[in-house]
């Protein structure tokens, strides 16, 4: 139930500010109690006595109020009390018509009326929508859903949605009309409380009747054998599961991230403003750092902010969502945690530490739909570019694992650090951006990797002497790259040699890498200069005595080739920059 009572509180605390009102930038408002959210398709705007004025399109998501029957029908007849389907509207299906007429015509008569009910019996009874909307040139679906705005009835005239006073008028009708049913709530406790049998369907709209809480199993295999009746299972109050549901609901529309189906929701049940765990703690308006050191303070800086924003006391929740039926049956919670502010923040920190590497100006973290997406993706063409594409199933069921890993602070899974590695391995077939992308994910799963399971770190800047025969031959990879690359054209994109026996040199290190040599020396070295020679015959040099040292018995290369192949790459492009700076000053000075 700690996924209910959070939401009960979320709704407690929201409730004074947010129910019932249009907040600028929100996908959805807050369904007050005995409320829902629905799809307005027609707006139809009528005088004080239920004349015809206008009509127009409407696209917005709007509060209506809603019976217990009406918010979870499928097929049956059941009809909400104010706002309807042109079906239940117009007079031509009279079963859905009487239905409306008398839902409306009760609630007009009681003493919870209000003074926009009257015009909008006195309309509907007229019998003249079908023609009104014909002649506006709107009707379209008999599914479309109408809505209403009053005008000549003083301060309450406007749109019934918008209306506090309409609302909290159903609220007073409806409430004292449901089956007075009391026993032990499940999610407040305390005293017992009206129930509710049957709960709110669709709080993730794309799974449109899937429901959290529901109890049909009253056949054959009842209630898998456990309980004789859905009570015995559950109880739950109609004011706890309103509240719960319709708070859910305005967390997820406006909160929720949705990959491969799966819903991903993080929030604060006080409202205050938590970084999202699926991208890193940094601010978006931060400066990239240029040096381990630099990122470490901004993490630090970064820490100190989220925590005024967030104190130490406060719940951080984080569920997921899916439904296997889609459209139906059971929603599903796949992941849920509770933590506190101070943990949440911490965990969030750890991963960003540790996970991390270069990229294009500075150092971050990857998102876990990078991690995801590069891990499992394949790479596609589009013209004369290329993308990676993953399937939607498999995105959500990685971005899960990896938000489990990170929020749970548990070790980083082998077989996305193992996918990334074989990516890797195949440096050709990717472009420039998606290369440097991949690189930049598996140099930082790398470093992930190693420090969840063997509390190794790895440097982020260049060890030369480092006596690791992989990241050695890593380095070598690099370097051999350049040099080829050194002859090239301004124009040229072709693909070096070594990069293109990559994950043949990964098997056989000693052996590939002497042919390259060869190649190189006879056809690539005559066009470099003496100076460019020396310097990439003493860096080869070094790097082979330390391989020589290691007893080299041309045994596969592990995973660490990737970060020396990375650091000395960088390495050697700033040392080119450098070099270029420094050869136009001179220029200059002459």
């Amino acid at each position: 139930m700690g996924l209910f009572q959070k939401a009960v509180e979320t709704y407690d605390a929201m409730v004074k500010d947010h129910a019932g009102d249009y907040k600028e930038g929100q996908k959805e408002p807050l369904a007050p109690i005995g409320h829902i959210i629905a799809n307005a398709k027609i707006q139809i705007t009528i005088n004080q006595n239920g004349e015809f004025q206008a009509a127009i399109r409407n696209e917005d998501r709007i509060i209506i109020p809603a019976t217990i029957e009406s918010a979870n029908r499928t097929s049956g007849i059941g009809a909400h009390p104010l706002c309807e389907t042109i079906a239940y509207i117009s007079p031509n299906d009279q079963k859905k018509h009487q239905s409306y007429i008398t839902q409306l015509s009760a609630w007009e008569e009681s003493e919870f009326s209000h003074p926009m009910l009257k015009p909008i019996l006195s309309y509907v009874n007229s019998g003249t929508i079908i023609d009104d909307l014909e002649e506006a040139n709107l009707i379209k679906n008999e599914k479309d859903l109408v809505c209403w705005c009053v005008n000549g009835i003083g301060s309450e005239s406007g749109n019934c949605w918008k209306n506090k006073n309409l609302m909290k008028a159903f609220q007073d009708y409806y409430i004292p009309q449901i089956e007075k049913k009391y026993d032990f709530c499940m999610i407040s406790g305390g005293e017992k409380k009206l129930l509710c049998t049957t709960h709110i369907k669709g709080i993730v709209s794309h799974f449109g009747n899937a429901k959290l809480i529901s109890s049909n199993d009253n056949k054959n295999y009842t209630y898998r054998g456990r309980f004789t009746d859905d009570q015995q299972a559950c109880t739950v109050s109609y004011e706890s599961s309103q509240k719960a549901h319709n708070a859910l609901k305005w967390l997820i529309a406006n909160e929720g991230v949705v990959y491969g189906g799966r819903t991903f929701l993080c929030w604060n049940p006080n409202g205050k403003n938590i970084p999202k765990p699926r991208n890193s703690i940094l601010f978006k308006n931060d400066k990239p750092a240029k040096t381990p050191t630099d990122y470490k303070e901004q993490l630090k800086d970064a820490i100190a902010g989220w925590k005024k924003e967030l104190p130490a006391r406060e719940w951080v929740i984080i569920a997921v969502f899916d439904a296997p039926a889609k459209k139906s049956g059971r929603l599903s919670i796949n992941y849920y945690n509770e933590l506190m502010g101070s943990d949440f923040l911490d965990r969030l920190k750890y991963w960003d530490e540790t996970c991390c590497w270069y990229h294009y100006q500075g150092i971050s973290s990857p998102t876990l739909r990078q991690i995801a997406s590069y891990a499992f993706g394949t790479l596609r063409s589009k013209g004369e570019k290329t993308s990676v594409e993953i399937d939607d199933k498999v995105l959500g069921q990685q971005i899960q694992r990896l938000l489990m890993c990170r929020v749970d602070k548990a070790l980083f899974p082998f077989d996305i650090f193992q996918a990334l590695i074989q990516k890797a391995s195949n440096l050709q077939i990717y472009e420039s951006n998606d290369r440097e992308k991949l690189l930049f994910i598996t140099c930082a799963v790398i470093k992930k990797y190693k420090y969840d399971h063997y509390k190794e770190t790895i440097e982020m800047s260049l060890e030369s002497d480092r006596k690791d025969r992989s990241y050695q031959y890593g380095r070598l990879v690099a370097i051999l790259e350049k040099i080829e690359k050194d002859t090239y054209k301004a124009d040229e994109k072709r693909e070096s040699n070594i990069i293109r026996r990559l994950s043949t040199f990964i098997k056989t290190p000693l052996k590939v890498s002497a042919d390259i040599m060869t190649q190189l020396k006879s056809a690539y070295y005559p066009q470099l200069s003496s100076p460019s020679r020396t310097f990439y015959d003493k860096l080869i040099g070094e790097i082979m005595e330390i391989i020589d040292q290691l007893g080299d018995k041309d045994n596969p290369l592990s995973e660490t080739y990737i970060i020396g192949y990375y650091l000395q790459q960088k390495e050697l492009y700033k040392s080119n920059k450098n070099n270029t700076n420094n050869t136009e000053e001179q220029n200059n000075a002459q």
